[in-house]
């Protein structure tokens, strides 16, 4: 049984795809669907009732080549709030700020073999699976 649910994480490919997924997101629940349609169970993460790490958070920007800006998202978040727009906050608490209010991640962030990416557009998604 157990082997069965490791091979169900694994893309066609041999290689694990996660997604950090906002199931409240229209666009995340269309590419965890595209994953699917693709022949593909990826590990589900849903990030704001599981915040990933502040490490978790620099290994994916540093995967996409992104900086901490790149993966803020501000509408429906505390962002204007917690004065992120503010351009002397640094990269490490603009890292910390998405790991306290996970919510500031933009989302569906996908992790695969191929690559990491903000999949948004959707389409953004056929680049690594």
């Amino acid at each position: 049984m157990a082997g069965k649910r490791d091979s169900k994480s694994r893309s066609t490919s041999g290689g694990a795809v996660t997604i950090w997924h906002n199931p409240k997101c229209g666009t995340s629940r269309k590419v965890l669907d595209m994953i699917r349609a693709a022949g593909v169970e990826p590990a589900v993460v849903d990030y704001v009732k599981t915040p990933p790490s502040a490490a978790e958070i620099k290994a994916v920007l540093k995967e996409m080549g992104a900086r901490p800006r790149d993966l803020l998202r501000r509408r429906g978040t505390p962002y204007d709030e917690l004065g992120l727009d503010d351009a002397k906050l640094g990269d490490a608490a603009l890292v910390a700020a998405m790991h306290a209010h996970p919510i500031l991640i933009e989302r569906p962030v996908v992790r695969s073999p191929k690559g990491t990416r903000l999949c948004r557009p959707p389409e953004r998604l056929k680049e690594i699976l």
